[in-house]
């Protein structure tokens, strides 16, 4: 089938791939029962997602979260003692299990993630992790739990791996995909001899997120066993294989349009397409002289049908915000040369209308642009592709927390009604100091719930990573293209993306991320979602093209007013001449917003001490000198003495509070 065309040239595409030999999901449905088998199968099905699945299920999620979060007008709400909290403990066989996951099938579970440490902070102990299913005695996995999780006790990546392995195996991330079907019932325990003290600093300390699904009564489910991984073998590597090649397979797409050309400032290229028909691939790399500016101020927009479902910054969307990086995933790619493609399935039952938008003041160049199109059928089973983004500006972050979260607020990534699935969501930022940012927790209303069937335990763990780490990560379902901003302040993207663990809604749903933050500072705050709903679908999230213009943030004072005076001498940089007690050092104290983050501290003096420095000045003159000096609580009185000269007065630097 062809695709016609108005008002553009078409163009051509190489496209590339394995073509993989697995049977689509929904014939395996039809055909099968869920197994898995089918499930790996679903895993590269991007088809499916624009679909409403069918058998139809429900996916939720059990996890570490601190119990006292309640509700939000509790005050444990923002409760962050999210380790060691388990549904309860059990006797078994002579053993104390303390289970993680309790539900009735039919179901499975789609991912597994965890990170844990010893007692303070020290070597795992490496408990034992069970999984039970049907009921019966005996588990079907049982294994250290870093062998299941993330070592190759069941598979090898990229179902099975940790992120940041430059960091110590305690403070990773790990994550198992391997999807494990049950027809009746699974329980998820572990035991360890270490585990002394829940909710206190004693023992091992387990952090986990657990997502499943739970299909209509019914569903024929075949329950996972490990003779299926030997017999499986070929298809897993198979799978295997593809996620991590991503792309196009061979075939996948029978034409393409051609997006090349400049954009000059408050113009737009864009293409009109006729359907029935679907969009497979959509490629793009801009130029421009301000790269960064081009990537957050050009923005895609599409519109199927007749409704506007797409509006989201170019490089938010290909999930790398707005600093040029390499990194791949199932569904988005972007190369060394800059060259992005996604490769989310967007069906279309009548017209696409696809535009870029310069809103921008400079010219942006469109290079190696375009759209790859295939034949697609649309019934009342099919759902329209969505990406929004909103950016919270310059948000203030609130005080310091405490262990009840205080000063901590939930932020809105999306609310959706209508009927759908959600797939994904890329946060981009701009941390205002150098402490972390992600103490929140993910909160996911599906459906009206009025407590949400998703709480985290943190915003890297929801992203797949653990302990603030910066390092750089891809996977097929989990990125972070630059962490550069999670410790040491600046900017850091992270995605996380959807495959068995899409999470299905027939009425709305509402995504909220606890902003946790270890200091109180400002920063920017942008996260893009990406969603499948049925045409009417309506959402909260706007066009915000006044936002999107703002200069992107590249350095603190961009999102921080500082206290730094242009020319001043910086306090930290002094030459110290003297010192008759006490010590110095140079502290980290975004807190107050000096400039830089940083000051000369002198503490542990006693009364009478002396801290001479020395300041250069360019000639001999006469000089006003003006000093600020911080105020805390375990400061004290100081007199100023300018080459021989004392103040007249001195200086109160003691707070009271």
């Amino acid at each position: 089938m062809t695709v016609p065309v108005r008002s553009v040239v078409a163009g051509a595409i190489a496209v590339w791939g394995l073509a993989i030999l697995l049977i689509p999901a929904g014939a395996l449905i039809a055909a099968e029962p869920v197994s898995l088998k089918s499930l790996l199968g679903e895993m590269v099905d991007r088809d499916r997602l624009a679909r409403f699945p069918s058998p139809a299920y429900v996916c939720r999620q059990f996890s570490s979260y601190d119990r006292e979060t309640v509700a939000p007008d509790q005050p444990g709400w923002f409760a962050n003692w999210d380790r060691s909290q388990f549904v309860r403990q059990e006797e078994n066989q002579g053993r104390r299990e303390w289970v993680l996951m309790d539900a009735a099938g039919p179901g499975a579970v789609v991912r597994f993630w965890g990170t844990w440490h010893g007692p303070g902070g020290g070597p795992f102990s490496n408990g034992t992790l069970r999984i039970y299913l049907d009921s019966r005695a005996e588990p079907a996995i049982e294994g250290p739990t870093s062998e299941v999780i993330s070592g190759q006790g069941l598979v090898a990546p990229p179902f099975s791996e940790s992120v940041s392995p430059e960091t110590p195996y305690e403070r990773r991330g790990h994550n198992l995909y391997l999807p494990i079907p049950y027809a009746k019932h699974c329980k998820i325990t572990y035991e360890s001899d270490k585990l002394t003290d829940i909710g206190g600093q004693k023992g091992d300390a387990l952090y986990y997120q657990i997502n499943y699904r739970t299909y209509e009564p019914g569903t024929d489910v075949v329950s996972f066993s490990r003779q299926q991984l030997d017999e499986l073998k070929p298809v897993l590597a198979q799978v295997g294989k593809r996620l991590v090649e991503s792309g196009l397979a061979e075939g996948e797409a029978s034409r393409t349009v051609d997006l090349d050309g400049v954009v000059q400032p408050g113009g737009k290229r864009s293409i009109e397409l006729e359907g029935p028909a679907a969009v497979r691939q959509l490629t793009l790399k801009l130029e421009a002289d301000d790269l960064p500016q081009a990537l957050r101020s050009t923005v895609l927009e599409i519109a199927f049908d007749g409704q506007t479902t797409v509006w989201c910054p170019v490089g938010d969307f290909f999930g790398i915000g707005y600093q040029p990086s390499v990194c791949q995933t199932w569904y988005t790619r972007v190369t060394e040369d800059g060259t992005m493609s996604a490769f989310w399935v967007m069906p279309f039952e009548k017209s696409c209308r696809l535009a870029v938008h310069n809103l921008g003041r400079q010219d942006v160049g469109i290079a190696a642009g375009n759209v790859a199109l295939a034949a697609s059928d649309w019934d009342d089973g099919s759902l329209q592709f969505h990406a929004t983004w909103r950016q919270y500006t310059k948000v203030d972050t609130g005080p310091n927390k405490d262990q009840t979260g205080n000063g901590a607020f939930d932020v809105n990534y999306v609310e959706v009604a209508g009927k759908g699935q959600y797939v994904g969501d890329t946060l981009t930022l701009f941390n205002g100091t150098a402490a972390w940012w992600g103490e929140g927790d993910e909160k996911i209303f599906l459906d009206g719930e009025s407590f949400p069937s998703h709480v985290g335990t943190g915003t890297e763990d929801y992203y797949g990573y653990a302990w603030c780490r910066p390092e750089c990560f891809q996977a097929p379902f989990h990125a972070q293209p630059t962490g550069s901003g999670n410790l040491a302040g600046g900017f850091s993207v992270n995605s996380r993306y959807r495959s068995l663990d899409a999470l299905p809604f027939t009425q709305s749903i509402k995504f909220d991320m606890e902003l946790w933050h270890w200091r109180s500072t400002r920063m920017n705050y942008a996260p893009a979602t990406f969603f499948y709903a049925r045409p009417g679908a309506t959402c909260n999230v706007q066009p915000d093209p006044e936002t999107a213009v703002l200069p992107v943030a590249r350095k603190r004072s961009d999102v921080v007013e500082t206290l730094h005076v242009p020319g001043a001498i910086e306090g930290e940089g002094l030459k110290i001449v003297e010192k008759t007690g006490g010590t110095t050092e140079v502290q980290d104290i975004g807190d107050v917003r000096w400039s830089g983050d940083r000051q000369l501290w002198w503490r542990d003096a006693k009364p009478g001490d002396r801290l001479t420095l020395e300041f250069p000045v360019e000639e001999a003159g006469t000089y006003r000198v003006q000093a600020d000096l911080t105020k805390a609580v375990d400061y004290g009185i100081v007199r100023l003495t300018l080459n021989e000269q004392a103040s007249a007065e001195t200086f109160d630097r003691y707070g009271r509070r």
